[in-house]
């Protein structure tokens, strides 16, 4: 017996709805935070190589200056997300790494290309060899950190190995605007100190020389008031003179500062008095 088509009845398929439950985990956005910082380092550090690269090929120096401000940005944005890591308690091996990747691009590639077309070309291979030997140092010197990083179960020590790489772009960088700003011309080729200088920089980020990190000061009144006169000096140095001179004048002297202090420290230890001598010096 055939049964009419109309007769015959389909089970009606029920649309079941799953409820998603939109649940703001508020420890796992705070995880995103510092690495938002990282991010924007990188972003200033792809900018100034773009702009840096631009100013070369459309014959326009004065873009030098973006990008030199652009990677002294970058440095702000650097030394920020450390500090949010550390306050929110969201240090991870992830975000170590990331800031490394972005330390070699904005602080070690790309000050090395502004350098290169500030000047440095003209000096032909002897240019790329110590552009290359700033950015390859500077590579070398954060792998090391990684590494010491990752050994010290103490947590971030009170002193760098070397030269931290964002302070030797910050040199450089704001050596190339101080050049600009002076009128001076673009090295020709024949002076020899700026290719002396980034060799310099580089030897001095893969030295053993510890410089100190400042993460052990404690806010008391004589910090307070070193820092009052600190700003206050640079401000009124960027004000007389030049914006320029006064980050010279703080990446300088932070260079200064720390090949100073180890210098005195070695000539402190050549009269010290050997291990088990008597009152006399004479060895028992």
């Amino acid at each position: 017996m055939r049964v009419p088509f109309r007769m015959i009845r389909r089970p009606r398929r029920r649309l079941r709805l799953r409820r998603f439950s939109l649940r703001f985990d508020l420890r796992k956005a705070l995880f995103i935070l510092p690495n938002l910082f990282t991010v924007a380092s990188i972003f200033c550090g792809f900018y100034a190589a773009v702009i840096a690269s631009e100013a070369a090929s459309k014959g326009r120096p004065e873009d030098l200056y973006t990008a030199c401000f652009a990677v002294l940005l970058a440095m702000v944005f650097d030394s920020v997300d450390g500090r949010v890591a550390r306050l929110t308690r969201t240090q991870s091996d992830f975000g170590v790494q990331m800031d490394s990747l972005a330390d070699v691009m904005s602080f070690g590639v790309v000050p090395a290309l502004v350098a290169w077309h500030w000047g440095l070309s003209n000096y032909g291979q002897l240019g790329l060899a110590a552009c290359f030997v700033f950015t390859a140092c500077g590579a070398i010197r954060l792998a090391r950190f990684n590494v010491l990083a990752a050994r010290s179960p103490g947590g971030p020590s009170n002193f760098f190995v070397g030269l931290p790489i964002p302070a030797a772009a910050g040199l450089l960088v704001s050596t190339i605007i101080a050049s600009l700003d002076a009128g001076a011309p673009p090295p020709d080729g024949v002076a020899s100190w700026p290719p002396l200088l980034l060799l310099g920089l580089g030897l001095v980020m893969v030295s053993t020389v510890p410089f100190r990190t400042f993460k052990a000061a404690q806010l008391d009144a004589r910090t307070v008031t070193l820092g009052v006169l600190l700003v206050g000096s640079l401000v009124l140095l960027a004000m007389r003179v030049r914006p320029s001179f006064a980050v010279i004048c703080l990446m300088g002297g932070y260079l200064a500062y720390g090949l100073g202090e180890w210098m005195i420290r070695g000539f402190g230890r050549l009269f010290e008095p050997a291990d088990g001598a008597g009152a006399g010096g004479a060895q028992p």
